[in-house]
């Protein structure tokens, strides 16, 4: 069986399709009680398109009747339109219009898990767990998760106004976005110094792997690689398949995730394959409570392996797997059948990844430029007149650290770095975790 995840509007979910067969048998006595439940199902439907105010429409309603029976058993449960299930074998392939944010539902409200970068909502201003408690005017509380998706969609250039709560606030604020098509790339990367590169992965999309794996022989070539930063922040996950790849291109061996169900069929495992020693350099994962799913498997057996420091807050916690059943029609449904667990058998669900190092993400407050420097912070180079350091040519940055330099890339990182505190620690311990492996690998001296 192919396991895939599907990167929705609503939430994220580890789905895998199987044949209804698959499902545990239940006993006779659990059929007849449902036949009898069945029956007053049968009987109230019977009363309510005799008797109601206005005529009932048999098929919306036992649509929504299934819906709200879906919806009492967990958040990630849903039973899917043919249309909402073309809707999703879209979004798998990372190429829908919206406002970019990957969502849940907790106590009945729809909850931001993360923006995702760079989209309307991340421009915006929207965080995770911010709640949304309206969508253009109507309120969100008991609404079925598809019915919000389809609120939140539209056509490239349209807009939606959302009403949030964000803890700390004392009244709703509202969010009028402009809705877009959400990137496909979903892999960005650069040197932050000679020797250091820093790597963000979005969404975990079908090209995933393919472009880490080009963006790192492309930074590899500028400045040989001694050290990576992964940025997983904000990101809500997406195809499952991608985050094992993701994961295998860091790791010699083992295990990197397994599920385990009600059902024989739900219990799989998956394993990585040698490199060769390829890519083992120090790894820093950074993630924040807007890491979910795909990107809390990567962290997870990053982190039990002993791979690689994890830096940041703790992860959202998705850690369930859904399973699609095709239905008559073109519909489908979304079904919670297992959970999912790191190498070292954790269930990360509704606790998440805790990173190894906590660091909170502390906004960025730009100085003004007249502000006088306190005494010690003054160096020499502040001094007026001081003396200019004569380097020679061979401790000069490399010929592609000073094309870089001119192309203003140096600049850009540095900024990134200025503004982001989280960035800057994983970037030092980057720097003490190289510095150790050199001083590991020095040989000792052995008398023979």
């Amino acid at each position: 069986m192919k396991f895939l995840t599907a990167l929705s509007l609503l939430f994220l979910s580890l789905i895998v399709i199987i044949p209804h067969t698959s499902f545990a048998a239940i006993s006779q006595e659990q059929r007849e009680a449902t036949y009898r439940q069945l029956e007053i199902f049968s009987n109230v439907l019977s009363i309510l398109q005799e008797n109601y105010l206005e005529e009932i429409d048999a098929d919306k309603t036992i649509e929504g009747a299934i819906s709200g029976m879906l919806l009492s058993l967990d958040p990630h449960s849903s039973y899917l339109t043919a249309e909402d299930f073309d809707e999703l074998q879209e979004e798998t392939r990372g190429n829908f219009s919206g406002i970019g944010i990957e969502l849940t539902i907790r106590d009945h409200i729809l909850t931001i898990i993360s923006p995702i970068a760079g989209t309307p909502a991340d421009k915006a201003g929207l965080m995770a767990k911010d709640l949304i408690i309206k969508i253009n005017g109507e309120a969100t509380k008991n609404m079925p998760s598809m019915e919000a998706v389809k609120l939140l969609r539209g056509p490239k250039g349209s807009d939606v106004t959302i009403s949030i709560y964000r803890d700390g606030w004392e009244e709703l604020r509202e969010f009028t976005i402009v809705r877009d098509i959400i990137p496909l790339h979903s892999v960005h990367g650069l040197i932050l110094e000679p020797g250091f590169a820093y790597i963000r992965i979005t969404t975990f999309q079908e090209q995933t792997t393919k472009d880490l794996k080009a963006i790192l022989m492309k930074l590899d070539a500028e400045s040989t690689i001694k050290g990576l930063v992964l940025d997983l922040r904000n990101n809500p996950g997406g195809l499952l398949d991608q985050a094992i790849s993701v994961s295998d291109t860091f790791l010699e061996e083992g295990l990197v995730v397994y599920t385990r169900g009600r059902i024989p069929e739900q219990n799989m495992t998956f394993q990585a394959h040698a490199n060769n020693g390829k890519n083992n350099y120090p790894l820093v994962i950074l993630v924040n409570e807007g890491s979910a799913s795909a990107s809390e498997i990567v962290a997870g057996a990053i982190q039990d392996h002993k791979r690689g420091v994890i830096v940041g807050t703790t992860t959202f916690g998705k850690g369930s797997v859904q399973t699609i059943l095709p239905m008559p029609g073109g519909a489908g449904l979304r079904l919670t059948t297992a959970r999912y667990y790191t190498p070292d058998g954790r269930s990360i669900q509704a606790t998440g990844i805790v990173p190894d190092v906590e660091v909170p993400f502390i906004p960025f407050v730009k100085q003004k430029k007249d502000k006088q420097l306190p005494l010690a912070l003054v160096r020499e180079a502040d001094l007026k007149n001081h003396i200019l350091n004569n380097v020679s040519d061979n401790t000069k940055a490399s010929a592609n650290d000073r094309k870089r330099e001119e192309k203003g890339e140096h600049k850009g990182a540095q900024d990134k770095l200025r503004k982001d505190n989280q960035l800057r620690t994983a970037l030092n311990i980057l720097k003490s975790l190289n510095l150790y492996s050199k001083k590991e690998a020095v040989p000792t001296q052995t008398d023979v």
